[in-house]
């Protein structure tokens, strides 16, 4: 048995980064940039107005209020600028700015004469007031996101004002999930007999494998029976899956067969249980056809933990992702670790009544228990060296999924704890 830190070093050395492919405006949320984004061009892309008004030609000492000056015109939004005669061009908000003009004056803030082609400044008007300058947003050759950038509504938003429609980003991971056991049925298509149990673990960790930026390419469900698994593997290696997990049958009982399973497959075994709880009888190793292979324990919170401590960094690597790093928090009560384990609980962190972050330990870290995963909005790890971590001591905290920690903890004020 290894301890966490040592068999997280070997996942993170096995997995690689993907090639990178190309993704559409359409499909991109989520996705993962390859390589630095450069403005190709200015934002604004011409001078424009940011009002409804009339732009004006404006000297340097500009227009006192008063001032008396011909309707030359209207421009609307989407109009070319043309050329114009000196007086007020009418123009609407998002128009462009015709040449040797260099203010714009609120409709707000002249009085058109009952001529109608007169008008006349209620305020004094100095030059540039109310216009958005090219390039005033973002500049052409700008370096507008980094690599690893997860791209959002506002990052795609950007691109498209820009013309980026077509964008570098990491292959998403293909992943197959097989679960394992006889007592486990799909709620979906299967009726509860005695005995039995629905599969939850399939729906969570599905679920969570897509927020981490991987795809699901194959779900099966295998039983208690070494060929059902071996033919489920096989199915996976077709599929070209980078990754293949599988969830129960890895621990000491007597119907734990996964890691014999492994040996007629050309499978290497790089590490079989590990000093931490809940999770410790997890298996890593690489199959014959190069995915990596991670065998969760059964239990709904060791498989959770097993995906966002194992399967998440590898993840992490595929997608050309650094390795991630925790916040570090004081806790809010003590809590001890007297197994010599690794402990990674589920918890809660917020905003204490002096608006200071903390961290907290939740009840119920039993590893069989699905309700605290609906209440805890973190992970809290508890290093195995100590046997108590005192209240206002700091521990690590990660988010629920590695992807939501980056750019940082952002509190919720809904989240803030008293």
């Amino acid at each position: 048995m290894i301890g966490y830190d040592e068999a997280l070093a070997v996942v993170r050395q096995e997995a690689a980064a993907l090639a990178s492919e190309f993704a559409g405006l359409a499909s991109a949320h989520g996705r993962v940039l390859a390589q630095a984004l450069i403005a190709p061009e200015s934002l604004p892309p011409f001078d424009n107005t940011a009002m409804d008004g009339y732009a004006l030609k404006v000297p340097p000492a500009g227009l006192p209020a008063g001032t008396r000056l011909p309707r030359v015109g209207e421009l609307a939004a989407g109009q070319a600028p043309g050329r114009h005669a000196e007086g007020a061009l009418e123009i609407m908000t998002g128009a462009p700015i015709p040449e040797g003009f260099n203010a714009v004056i609120p409709v707000e803030q002249i009085v058109l004469e009952d001529d109608g082609q007169t008008v006349v400044t209620r305020q004094a008007v100095s030059p540039g007031k109310h216009i958005r300058g090219a390039g005033e947003d973002i500049a052409e050759g700008e370096t507008l996101l980094e690599a690893g950038h997860v791209l959002d509504a506002a990052a795609l938003a950007m691109c498209a004002a820009l013309g980026l429609v077509s964008l570098p980003v990491a292959r998403r991971p293909r992943v197959a999930l097989i679960n394992t056991g006889n007592e486990v049925l799909d709620p979906a298509t299967e009726r509860l007999q005695p005995g039995q149990i629905r599969n939850s673990n399939g729906t969570y960790l599905v679920e969570r494998l897509r927020e981490a930026g991987a795809d699901c390419v194959l779900q099966a469900s295998t039983g208690d029976e070494p060929d059902a698994l071996i033919a489920a593997i096989r199915r996976a290696e077709t599929a070209q899956a980078d990754i293949v997990i599988t969830t129960g049958a890895v621990s000491m009982g007597k119907y734990d067969f996964i890691p014999e399973t492994l040996t007629p497959l050309g499978a290497r075994t790089l590490f079989h249980k590990v000093r931490m709880r809940p999770g410790k009888p997890i298996l890593f190793g690489r199959l014959a056809a190069g995915a990596l292979f991670f065998g969760l324990p059964g239990n709904p919170a060791s498989s959770a933990v097993g995906l966002r401590f194992f399967v998440e960094p590898a993840i992490r690597r595929m997608l050309g992702l650094p390795a991630e790093q925790p916040r570090r928090l004081p806790l809010l009560r003590t809590h001890g670790n007297r197994v010599g384990l690794t402990l990674f609980l589920k918890g809660r962190w917020g905003l204490g009544g002096d608006g200071r972050a903390f961290a907290e330990v939740m009840g119920g870290q039993e590893s069989f228990r699905l309700r605290p995963l609906l209440h805890s909005n973190a992970w809290v790890q508890l290093a195995a060296e100590v046997t108590e971590h005192a209240a206002g001591d700091t521990v690590a905290v990660y988010p629920p999924g590695h992807l939501s920690s980056l750019g940082g903890f952002a509190f919720n004020a809904s989240e803030a704890m008293p």
